[in-house]
C-alpha cells in the first residue's frame, strides 16, 4: 500500500501524518508514506486545499484532519 499526504509541512499536515502512522498502527497494516510538499506534484491531484491523502493513487481526502480511526477504513 502506498500512502501519500500532500501538503507544505503545516501543522495540520503534519498531525495528519502521525494520524496516518497510527492507524498504520491500530491496524496491523504496512503502507509506504510519502510527503508531498510540491506545490506543482499537489497540483497535479487537483487538490487546492491541504493536507490531502490519497491512498493507492486515490484521493481520499481534502483539507480535513483526520483520526486514525477515520483513516483506517480506507485500508
Amino acid at each position: 500500500m502506498n500512502i501519500k499526504i500532500l501538503g507544505t509541512g503545516c501543522r495540520n499536515c503534519k498531525t495528519l501524518e502521525q494520524n496516518v502512522v497510527e492507524a498504520l498502527r491500530l491496524t496491523g497494516k504496512t503502507a509506504t508514506v510519502e510527503k508531498v510538499t510540491d506545490i506543482e506534484k499537489i497540483m497535479s491531484y487537483g487538490i487546492m486545499s491541504t493536507p490531502g491523502l490519497v491512498v493507492n493513487e486515490e484521493i481520499k481526502s481534502v483539507g480535513k484532519v483526520l483520526t486514525p480511526k477515520s483513516i483506517a477504513k480506507f485500508f
